[in-house]
Formats: C-alpha cells, sequence, structure tokens
C-alpha cells in the first residue's frame, strides 16, 4: 500500500473518532444541563401559601362521606336516596386547586343542590353566641333544627378545609381566616348554606341569643344578623320567636326591652313579621340548669313573703 493512502485512512480514522468524542461531550453536556435546569425548577416551585387559621381537617374524604352516610342511613333515612359520593366530590371540586381567597358562590352551587332537602314548619331555630347551648338543645328536643342539624351543616360543623393552586391541592398545613380574605371556602359555604337554610324556614321560627355578652346579643355582623334574618320570606314564616337566654349566675347584659334586641324587632317589623321575645325561655333554661341545679335561678318555686 501506498504511503500516501496510509495516511489518509488514518486521517479520517482521527477525524471519526474526534467526532465521536465531540458527540459524547456534547451528550454529556445536555444530560447534565438538563438536571441543573430540572434542580432549579424543584427550587422554584410554588410554595404552599401560607395562612392564619388551621389548615384542612386530616382525612377529610372520610370525614365527609362517614357523617354523610351516617345521617342519610341512621339518622335520616328518609333521604337514603342522596348520593355521598357525588356530594364528597361537589365539595373537594369547590375549593381543590384554587386560591382559598378566591371562592365563589358558584363554587358551591351543585354541593347546595345536591344535599339540600326539606326543613319542616316551626322546627327551624338559628342562634348567635349560643353554639353550644342552642345543640345541646336540639340533641335533647327532636322539635327544633339549627342549621348544624341539617345535612349540609352536620357533614361540615367543626371541620376545615382549602385548597392551593399548588399540588397536591389541598392544603393541611393553613387555611384564611375571615379577616386575611372575605370569600375564603370555609365563609362562602357557611353563608350560603345559612341563606338556604332561612329560606326553606316556614312557620313559626325561633332564635336563640346570647343576653349575657356586653355588646349586645343581636349583631348585625353575624351571620344571622346579616343573611338569614334577610332571607326568611314573610309568605312563609308567620312568627319569629326570640328566646333571649342568660348565663346561669352570668351577667345579664341585656333584656327583650335591651337596645340591641329592639333593633333585631324593628328589623323583623318592617319586613312585616310578628314578634314574640322571651327571657330566660324556661325549656332551655332547665336544660342550663342540670350543670347548675342549686343556683336560684333554677329554682321552680320560691317562696313569697
Amino acid at each position: 500500500m501506498p504511503l500516501q493512502q496510509g495516511s489518509a485512512r488514518m486521517r479520517q480514522r482521527t477525524v471519526l473518532l474526534v467526532g465521536i468524542v465531540v458527540l459524547l461531550a456534547a451528550l454529556v453536556l445536555a444530560v447534565v444541563l438538563a438536571s441543573l435546569l430540572t434542580h432549579g425548577r424543584q427550587e422554584v416551585s410554588p410554595q404552599m401559601l401560607k395562612w392564619k387559621d388551621r389548615g384542612t381537617t386530616k382525612n377529610l374524604q372520610e370525614v365527609i362521606l362517614g357523617r354523610c352516610y351516617n345521617y342519610i342511613t341512621a339518622q335520616h333515612p328518609e333521604l337514603g336516596d342522596k348520593d355521598c359520593l357525588k356530594i364528597w366530590e361537589s365539595l373537594k371540586d369547590a375549593f381543590i386547586y384554587k386560591n382559598p381567597c378566591n371562592i365563589t358562590p358558584e363554587d358551591y352551587q351543585p354541593l347546595m343542590e345536591l344535599a339540600s332537602h326539606p326543613i319542616p314548619c316551626n322546627k327551624s331555630l338559628f342562634w348567635s353566641k349560643t353554639g353550644e347551648l342552642v345543640h345541646r338543645y336540639t340533641k335533647s328536643n327532636q322539635n327544633f333544627l339549627t342549621l348544624e342539624d341539617t345535612l349540609l351543616g352536620y357533614m361540615a360543623d367543626r371541620i376545615s378545609w382549602c385548597g392551593d393552586p399548588s399540588a397536591p391541592g389541598i392544603n393541611y398545613e393553613s387555611c384564611p381566616k375571615r379577616s386575611e380574605c372575605e370569600s375564603n371556602p370555609g365563609s362562602v359555604f357557611w353563608k350560603m348554606a345559612s341563606k338556604m337554610f332561612a329560606e326553606a324556614a316556614c312557620g313559626v321560627v325561633q332564635v336563640m341569643l346570647n343576653g349575657s355578652i356586653e355588646a349586645g346579643a343581636f349583631r348585625s355582623s353575624s351571620i344571622f344578623g346579616s343573611i338569614e334574618i334577610f332571607n326568611l320570606d314573610p309568605d312563609k314564616v308567620s312568627e319569629v320567636h326570640i328566646w333571649l337566654m342568660q348565663d346561669i349566675g352570668g351577667p345579664q347584659s341585656e333584656s327583650c326591652s335591651g337596645h340591641s334586641i329592639q333593633k333585631l324587632i324593628s328589623i323583623l317589623e318592617e319586613r312585616n313579621f310578628k314578634i314574640i321575645c322571651e327571657d330566660n325561655y324556661r325549656p332551655v333554661q332547665l336544660l342550663q340548669c342540670v350543670h347548675n341545679p342549686d343556683h336560684t335561678d333554677c329554682r321552680l318555686c320560691t317562696n313569697s313573703t
């Protein structure tokens, strides 16, 4: 073989080897760059938004489904046609992967329609600042229903939930308080449920207020004062009975003649409701007396001179 041909082949092999080396180097560089870029994206990925209230209740799905099935099977079998799985999915869809300060009534509308049910006349019991007492009363007296005794309220009572734009879409660490943003999942839910509960009321309705609160028993900013009272239908509701309850042995800050109660009565009268106000409605007071049987307020009879 001539010397020139051998040299040409050597040059071709060298060029080929150099090309292979360059190609491998380019591939290695591409892998390294891809790894760096991926790592960089992980470091700057969105974090869960942080709020001041407690986060979503652990095992939320199981809690909601368990309460739903218990309500429609053990407590109210007449509602057995309710689909608890669809109810859970509609609740989840209302908030998952959403900014918890941008929740709208429309988000909850499917849930309200799925979980609503009739409220018998004369059984609606509203309340403000008497939560523990009023629910003790409805547990002992099946003639009355609070919002928390309906399917919607029963499922959601004392639990919390909120979403987040970042995966997994549910924030278990924190949720916004009402003071942080008005349109948070809990506030919007309870406002809509309260509105629907008031709209369903008929016949005689009751409201239990706290006469031991120094600031006044009726507050225009409360759910009852801002939503429920204005969604009662004068064509369906015949009377509003106000039960003004004072703590046993506690301060007697207001009676039925008090300033805030008179404001409430004025609002109701303007809406053409008949009103009866009673200080310390005796059946409820007797329930209070279970814990204070020897107090003077709890004596059935008193000696007169």
